[in-house]
């Protein structure tokens, strides 16, 4: 399916500005921006470079603020807003926007008619962009003004007196390196351009999504001078902004249309793999689009995943949630093995990263619940490849380390207490994936013992229990761990009267909110609670917090819940994980629905019927085939947070795969 947007949508700035794509290269790098190239966020960037040295992502091309000069006058393909207007109007111009191999622009003015192109090159930091002039009645000259900010892509750009303006030429383009320390951007063309440096800064940017965010929203931005290509009818350019010096802009354009028609193919035969039926007919489209998530990291080259575009960077916690579905699930099984392995190195003290930084000293090791989901993600392994030999030879010996420093006690006050649950954290920390702040303290507490962690622990060992059997080893801890695991947990958190169970347990004190994580109980391959129990943890999961764009995070019912997520920053923290809708959550429900019902295959059928509205939004809605992080908890359930999430479209692939899987047996 290619998402394409129709004319009367894309020259309407109230509908288009909503709308937003995104192309990656692979390592962290990425280009973004809404269809009409009118940029509203201050992570929108036409070359946005993932660099190793200084590490981070940067910012450095904005964008190209483009025309087409006519005998009958000039073309406007750009816009841009400022306070109070919009300038230039190339919105008028916008005939239709599609999603083929990336982003696609079509115009038409005058009798004119020009597609605008752009794909990122994997591997590397350097875009494509490519116009072609389809139809017309006579010459035109195309004029590029490239906008640079060059800063980190959280930061935004103001006019300054450091930026070295001179440009110097190259081969059908020219360089600049506008500040010390930062790379060397060239711009170059693929038909000899006429360049004529006029430096100039394009001043007070407004980015209307930052406003509404409660952020600074306005920028400065710096441009050298002006490109001009002549184009006839019939005839294209390439324009590319790379770290690197290009000499075939042709051939790398082609080289990158060959690669993503590679992959395309790749997802239709996985989902065809999955069953061939209703279900895999989505696959393909959110297969292509989790490849964003998947990179390598600048300079050391590490296996990882992205958290989610265009703001986060790689976390312990994310990457393991999103690894079954990005590659297991996704026709990629090596990958998720490589980065399975990656991981491993950074246990510290039983503990995996939480944040994973450039230098490896600077890792956040603030995350309990990461070291009991790389269990879970290599049960996932286990179940896809069956390659048990791997997981003995480079993953089992952190696996054993993880659980016997739990046991012990590690940071944190976490420790295994004599009933054998696993206790984290003080009123002071977040441990979890609920792991809000607001003004320094955590907004949805949850120390002492939380269901969730528990429901992992016991699945861990259980694991470790069968996986050490399997290789002839004897545990180092009471064979009957596991049983008396099980007793306190059904002890601690299981309401009977209620018929659900309780979030956390701090102080002897039962949290009994309705939440999602209870969830868990069930989905996980191996579960603490009797078949009756998991079946009533469903029902009350199904009618008091599933949406078909995810679970709420908390029951509409409760005197702390809040159905939007709005504000500035602290009213946005203080609703993040109290109401909100997370659509990654889908991917445990829909396993806990398929694993308790009678009849599995109508229990599919009615899990895909459910989210319809979901699938619709990734799609053709404004994410142009991304999954966003959250919704709003109350209807209509608006899209919000980062745009693009990994564990989204990772758990939406794998619960489609599953439905698949069981509609097909």
């Amino acid at each position: 399916m290619t998402p394409m947007i129709p004319e009367t949508p894309c020259r309407d700035p109230r509908v288009s500005l909503r709308h937003e794509w995104l192309d990656t290269n692979g390592i962290g790098g990425y280009a973004s921006s809404t269809i009409l190239h009118c940029n509203t966020r201050k992570y929108h960037g036409l070359l946005v470079a993932a660099l190793s040295e200084p590490a981070g992502r940067f910012t450095l091309l904005s964008k190209f603020e483009d025309t087409l000069i006519t005998r009958k006058g000039d073309i406007a393909l750009s816009c841009n807003q400022y306070p109070g207007v919009m300038h230039p109007d190339g919105y008028r111009h916008l005939h239709e926007f599609r999603l083929e191999e990336g982003p696609v622009s079509i115009y038409q003015a005058e009798g004119y008619t020009l597609t605008k192109s752009i794909l990122m090159v994997q591997g590397e930091n350097t875009v494509l962009v490519r116009y072609s002039l389809t139809t017309g009645k006579s010459p035109v000259t195309l004029r590029i003004n490239p906008l640079l900010a060059f800063r980190r892509h959280h930061e935004l750009k103001r006019e300054d007196a450091y930026l070295r303006p001179t440009p110097s030429p190259v081969f059908q383009g020219f360089l600049i390196q506008p500040y010390q320390g930062l790379p060397v951007l060239f711009i170059q063309t693929s038909r000899k351009p006429a360049f004529q440096t006029a430096p100039d800064w394009y001043r007070n940017f407004e980015y209307s999504a930052e406003a509404e965010r409660g952020y600074d929203h306005h920028e400065d931005c710096f441009c050298p001078g002006r490109l001009e290509i002549r184009l006839s009818p019939g005839e294209k350019v390439i324009v590319s902004a790379s770290l690197t010096e290009q000499s075939d802009l042709t051939g790398a354009w082609e080289k990158e249309m060959i690669l993503r028609k590679s992959h395309a193919h790749s997802a239709e035969a996985v989902a065809l793999a999955a069953g061939g039926n209703d279900f895999t007919a989505p696959l393909p489209a959110l297969i292509r689009s989790g490849r964003h998530f998947p990179i390598r990291t600048p300079g050391s080259g590490r296996a990882t995943i992205i958290a989610g575009y265009p703001w986060f960077d790689d976390w312990g916690r994310d990457t393991l949630i999103s690894l079954p579905g990005l590659t297991f699930y996704s026709g990629r099984p090596e990958l998720g093995a490589e980065i399975l392995k990656a991981v491993a190195p950074h246990e510290r003290d039983g503990l995996i990263p939480n944040c994973f930084a450039a230098d490896p000293a600077q890792h956040a090791y603030n995350s309990v619940d990461a070291s009991l989901l790389y269990f879970w993600a290599v049960q996932q392994f286990l179940d896809c490849t069956g390659d048990r030999a791997m997981v003995r030879v480079h993953l089992w010996p952190v696996l054993k380390r993880i659980l016997a420093k739990f046991m012990a006690g590690t940071r944190f006050e976490t420790y295994m207490t004599s009933d054998g649950l696993l206790h984290a954290g003080n009123r002071h920390t977040q441990l979890t994936w609920m792991d809000a702040t607001s003004h320094g303290e955590p907004v949805t507490p949850r120390h002492g013992f939380a269901v969730d962690l528990n429901a992992l622990w016991y699945n861990a060992i259980r694991f470790a229990d069968e996986f050490a059997g399997s290789l002839g080893e004897t545990p180092p801890w009471p064979p009957d761990l596991a049983a008396r695991i099980q007793k306190a947990f059904r002890k601690t958190f299981w309401m009977r009267k209620e018929g659900y169970l309780g979030d956390s347990c701090s102080d002897g004190t039962l949290d009994r909110s309705i939440r999602p994580n209870q969830i868990f109980a069930v989905s996980l391959p191996f579960s603490p609670l009797t078949k009756a129990q998991q079946k009533q943890v469903v029902e009350v999961v199904r009618r008091e917090l599933f949406t078909p764009f995810g679970l709420r995070t908390l029951a509409p019912s409760d005197p702390a819940y809040r159905g939007r997520y709005e504000g500035d920053q602290p009213t946005r923290d203080a609703a993040y994980h109290q109401g909100t809708v997370w659509p990654w959550l889908l991917g445990p429900f829909g396993e806990a629905v398929l694993r308790v019902a009678n009849d599995k295959k109508a229990a599919a059928r009615e899990l895909a019927g459910a989210l319809r509205p979901l699938l619709e939004y990734s799609l053709t809605g404004p994410g142009l085939i991304n999954v966003p992080e959250i919704f709003d908890g109350d209807a209509p359930q608006r899209p919000n947070g980062c745009t693009a999430q990994a564990w989204s479209s990772a758990e939406l692939i794998r619960l489609f795969t599953l439905c698949a899987r069981t509609i097909s047996d």
